[in-house]
């Protein structure tokens, strides 16, 4: 019986033994590197990248020092996401589209609310929860309002 993937591999390099992860939208993964095949409408949940120890220290200081987004050296086939069914080719029925409106929110909300305990000098913010909030925000702000899904 197949249960899923289970490897988790470093989006960067591919290494087998990763470290960090963060996790971001799944309208993001248009960012990531090799993404094109992949239709994120059909991603259940959030994408889940995974980083070795060297890479978390790049990935870091792109992140914390330069400013800049690790997304587009991210390989999209490293990602780790779950696609919904293919119900139309199974049952020659039509589902409707998941609405990620909600994820996104949430996600959002989760990333706002670390920057702004950062802002207040929280000694509890880890430093993977401030690169994942700043990726996320960074993710968003270039993609734009949240997709509407058809029929809405």
């Amino acid at each position: 019986m197949y249960t899923g993937r289970t490897e988790k591999p470093c989006c960067l390099c591919g290494r087998p033994e990763t470290a960090h992860r963060i996790e971001i939208p799944p309208r993001a993964i248009q960012q990531l590197k090799h993404a094109g095949p992949i239709a994120w409408q059909d991603i259940e949940g959030e994408v889940t990248l995974y980083f070795c120890q060297d890479d978390w220290e790049t990935v870091r200081d792109l992140v914390l020092e330069t400013g800049l987004s690790p997304l587009p050296r991210c390989n999209a086939g490293r990602a780790s996401f779950v696609l919904r069914e293919d119900f139309e080719a199974l049952l020659n029925a039509n589902r409707a589209e998941p609405d990620q409106r909600p994820l996104e929110r949430d996600l959002l909300e989760n990333a706002a609310d670390v920057l702004e305990r950062y802002e207040a000098d929280d000694p509890h913010v880890e430093e993977r929860d401030l690169v994942e909030a700043r990726v996320v925000t960074w993710a968003m702000e270039d993609l734009g309002p949240p997709h509407v899904p058809a029929g809405d």
